[in-house]
């Protein structure tokens, strides 16, 4: 893969977790699966939203999906996001650039004041 395509890849998952309600789906289903009727419960969006949704993160490689009768059954898959934290390093430069396990920024503790 060129270094073109490389970054192209970077930037879909990075577009697939871009999104608030993604995220959410994302963090539901890291508490094991769920079918779409259990994801429009969750994040309260309508069904061709929550499938339009699940479609992004499934291109993107960070879930799966598989039907049971009439409903779909949607699967994180965790490994994949081990993959691309590791495939993203090396593509930017970052392997063994001695960025372990860092505090992150509270970026937001001036938001929080402000509301506040």
């Amino acid at each position: 893969m060129d270094p073109p395509d490389e970054l192209r890849s970077l930037r879909l998952v990075h577009k697939a977790l871009a999104d608030v309600n993604r995220l959410r789906i994302v963090q539901r289903l890291a508490t094991g699966d769920a079918t779409v009727s259990e994801l429009i419960e969750q994040v309260g969006l309508s069904q061709p939203l929550v499938s339009w949704h699940l479609a992004r993160l499934r291109i993107a490689g960070l879930i799966e999906t598989r039907r049971a009768g009439r409903e779909t059954v949607s699967r994180l898959v965790p490994e994949a996001f081990e993959a691309f934290a590791a495939h993203e390093k090396r593509v930017l430069g970052l392997a063994g650039a001695g960025l372990g396990a860092t505090s992150v920024p509270a970026t937001t503790a001036p938001l929080e004041e402000a509301a506040s």
